[in-house]
């Protein structure tokens, strides 16, 4: 017998890593606004360096989310077209410089002033860009990593890196990412006065691989449970906060506290949709802006969506083991955009996870910079599981107001429902 009352109510963990988050946000926005340096820093910059400076920092796509989330967007894309610049490109990435360019009362939580440092990696032809044109800002200072090209990936390569990372990346860009890792540490040193300790670095990565394994256990429960447990709408908060705190105890603590309580649920029969027919996953960043749409097709067609990729990224991408801290923590980044968008290594994983979670279909959203993505949805249109693209950004409402209509159409002529349940 199924649980379904209390597969509703919000995950504590959930609500705790909001709290916590909206809590820390406030102290540094008010420490920022009294001199304190922070950082803006880019998903795929290596945060352990800055906790392990002491230096705060902003993740710049979860302050986008957050701004989309809050029904900002519209008004921080206006004033990035204001500026001069397209407002139809990148929208994930340039809502927080529209954003701060916006009054307090206009802004979630009052806003942030503008970073001391912008760090990112030159990803595609526009990410450099708009940090670039940070560092224009008086004030604000840019650092900017080599985005180096992907190897040949080999085959399972989720069993091989978390040791064997060499091998699944290659020696020489690994290399090369921890020289200019070294370059950034200087940087920062030479700015702000601090300097870096290698015991402290190798703690903090210790903690982050302790957080990555228990996430690890966590997307493996919930690809085993049928039906699901869990709202994906809290898995997503109560994996992702504790990610922008890597490497210290609460985060560790966080992601264990996930575990348990998903355990608890699937031990009590919980189910988010007691009648549910079909199972989803959703390939691409999560629509801030509209979160209710995951759980809008359960009471009409039995789906829900079992999969997003921030909890199986933070299971499989993230845990790195090695004797070199900044060489370990090279490891950790040289290829973690590979892993999301680069086929076969993309394409491969996001089979496994579709395989494993039991998944009927996909929807798939394509941002401007997502690369490979036909690949992707055609390596998992050649294992049987209909794909559905839709192109735009996760971070404009003007991409997908018709998103709902076309999830439907897709449900009803693709994704035929199972009989009697899963």
């Amino acid at each position: 017998m199924t649980n379904h009352a209390s597969a509703r109510e919000r995950l504590a963990s959930a609500t705790r890593a909001t709290r916590h988050q909206k809590e820390w946000f406030l102290g540094v926005a008010e420490r920022a606004r009294t001199g304190e340096p922070y950082v803006l820093a880019n998903a795929d910059a290596p945060h352990e360096i800055l906790r392990a400076l002491g230096l705060p920092y902003v993740v710049n796509q979860w302050w986008s989310s957050i701004i989309a989330a809050r029904s900002a967007a519209d008004a921080s894309l206006a004033a990035v077209a204001a500026m001069g610049l397209p407002d139809d490109s990148r929208q994930y990435d340039v809502l927080p410089l529209g954003a701060v360019e916006l009054p307090p009362d206009r802004v979630p939580w009052g806003g942030l002033p503008a970073p001391r440092f912008a760090i990112a990696e030159r990803s595609g032809d526009v990410t450099h860009k708009i940090f670039e044109r940070w560092g224009r800002r008086e004030g604000t200072e840019t650092f900017l990593l080599s985005r180096t090209a992907a190897v040949p990936a080999p085959e399972a390569w989720w069993e091989l890196v978390t040791d064997r990372w060499d091998e699944v990346f290659g020696a020489e860009r690994i290399d090369f990412l921890r020289d200019e890792i070294e370059m950034l540490i200087a940087w920062l040193e030479e700015r702000t006065g601090r300097e870096l300790d290698g015991a402290y670095l190798a703690r903090i990565m210790a903690l982050a691989n302790e957080q990555a394994e228990w996430n690890r256990r966590t997307r493996d429960l919930l690809a085993a449970a049928r039906p699901l447990p869990v709202e994906v709408t809290d898995i997503i908060p109560a994996v992702m906060v504790p990610q922008w705190h890597r490497g210290t105890q609460w985060a560790v603590d966080a992601a264990r506290g996930l575990h348990d309580e998903v355990a608890a649920r699937i031990g009590a029969g919980a189910a988010v949709c007691p009648d549910e027919r079909r199972r989803l996953m959703w390939i691409g960043r999560g629509l801030w802006g509209d979160l209710e749409m995951y759980r809008s097709f359960q009471e009409e067609f039995g789906a829900v969506f079992v999969w997003s990729m921030y909890l199986a990224i933070a299971a499989d991408g993230y845990a790195r083991y090695g004797d070199d801290p900044l060489r370990t923590l090279a490891a950790r980044f040289v290829g973690l955009t590979d892993l999301l968008y680069v086929p076969p290594m993309s394409s491969s994983w996001y089979a496994k996870e579709a395989v494993g979670h039991g998944v009927d279909g996909v929807v798939h959203l394509v941002a401007d910079d997502t690369p490979g993505s036909a690949l992707i949805s055609a390596e998992l249109e050649n294992r049987g599981i209909p794909v559905l693209e839709i192109r735009g950004s996760n971070a404009d409402p003007r991409a997908t107001g018709d998103l709902r209509d076309r999830i439907a159409r897709f449900l009803r002529d693709r994704v035929p429902a199972r009989a009697g349940g899963r």
